[in-house]
């Protein structure tokens, strides 16, 4: 019997077109002698759909023809559930049926309402197995500020930083304008706390150019990071796979950015107009450094991975100081471009293998999952006549 596997991809989220790339890729890795893939591509509306004809990229140039021919489809927030229903609607709309039933989720939605843990968290509701990491790994992980709090207080370096809301930035400019001259000093990066791919970063070397990016930054995000800039920056990527208690690092790559850092172009076109993931950028692989440079990014980026508690496939991207050789944590991508493939390959592992122990991964972390306690079966309303004190009692008096 074949293993029903629903790759999730699309989203409402400024990555949408990435998502994509990555999941087909995802998609067109897997062994088909295993698996039965149904895809599910979710709209920047937030609407389901699955069918034959989201394996192909050319078909998103027209998205009302594509999703036209898609059947819209729907899970129920039932724990157990596994079912994707089709949608009827209509005067004369029967109940609505089964498209399939699915035994594992591999979500590759990029960014915000995917990476960030909301997903996560209604695949945890329902209780279906899924690869990569849960709501608490992936809202962390994808929170700039969040996650730089948390290794800090571990001891995985990370350079130094000010944070603040875009409430604060409108009540308080000034203010924070003095503490990041006064604390980090010029150049700095600006970047939206919760996105990623590059989108609305920039660097400021002056007083302007902070207002500036920052003004960009808070059209995308509530929350604002401006990190001290590295001058003589080299950048570095590994990916990691496994679980919190036992994964392992991929060789190092070094991508080659086009300006002061990666952009967006940089990430997915290859420095063209030509999307093809993250795997057309330009890079070195693997990287050139020394063996103990290497092997301390690899250490470091593992650490990472341990001390967020992720899951799956990650891409933890650090940067090297030049002056004087530090080393520090920039970011980790719990769902990372075309699934970070490239470097698994570089490290002697097909994509295909990687995709299978993904799906071998979400099912094990579901079995260990269903052997811990969520319930008890005691009913406290059924002891004793009711719950003495009724309503108000049953967390005790405040005294």
């Amino acid at each position: 019997m074949k293993t029903n596997v629903a790759v999730f991809f699309g989203g409402r989220s400024v990555e949408h077109e990435i998502s994509v790339i990555s999941a087909l890729q995802a998609i067109n890795a897997f062994d088909r002698n295993k698996y039965d893939i149904i895809p599910i591509y979710i709209s920047k509306q937030g609407r389901w759909y699955t069918g034959p004809g989201l394996l192909d990229i050319r078909n998103y140039r027209d998205m009302k023809a594509l999703t036209d021919s898609c059947d819209e489809v729907f899970m129920r927030p039932e724990y157990g559930d596994f079912n994707l229903y089709k949608v009827q609607s209509g005067l004369f709309a029967k109940k609505n049926p089964v498209v399939a039933e699915l035994h594992v989720a591999v979500p590759v939605l990029h960014g915000t309402n995917g990476e960030d843990g909301i997903f996560e968290g209604l695949l945890q509701t329902i209780g279906l197995p899924f690869a990569g990491c849960d709501t608490l790994a992936s809202a962390n992980g994808m929170d700039k500020i969040t996650m730089k709090m948390i290794l800090r207080e571990c001891g995985v370096p990370v350079v130094d930083f000010v944070w603040f809301t875009d409430k604060q930035w409108t009540r308080n400019r000034d203010a924070l304008i003095s503490r990041i001259e006064n604390e980090l000093g010029y150049p700095v990066i600006v970047k939206p706390a919760n996105l990623g791919s590059s989108v609305g970063i920039g660097k400021a070397s002056d007083r302007d150019e902070l207002i500036e990016k920052i003004d960009n930054a808070e059209k995308f995000s509530q929350r604002i990071i401006v990190e001290h800039m590295i001058s003589r920056l080299k950048e570095i990527n590994c990916s990691v796979l496994g679980d919190a208690d036992d994964c392992r690092p991929s060789v190092c790559e070094e991508p080659i950015k086009t300006g002061d850092f990666l952009s967006y172009e940089d990430k997915y076109m290859g420095g063209s107009k030509s999307a093809k993931g993250m795997q057309a950028s330009e890079k070195r692989i693997p990287a050139d450094l020394s063996p103990e440079m290497t092997d301390r990014i690899r250490n470091m980026a593992s650490e990472t991975f341990r001390v967020l508690g992720c899951h799956g496939v990650s891409r933890v991207d650090v940067m090297v100081d030049e002056a004087d050789n530090s080393v520090y944590v920039n970011e980790i991508n719990t769902i990372p471009g075309s699934l970070s493939f490239y470097l698994w390959e570089a490290t002697g592992l097909s994509f295909t293998a990687l995709m299978d122990e993904l799906v071998s991964l979400a099912l094990k972390r579901k079995r260990e999952t269903d052997r811990k306690t969520f319930t008890y079966d005691q009913n406290i309303f059924a002891l004793g006549g009711g719950v003495k004190g009724g309503v108000k009692g049953a967390k005790g008096v405040k005294r």
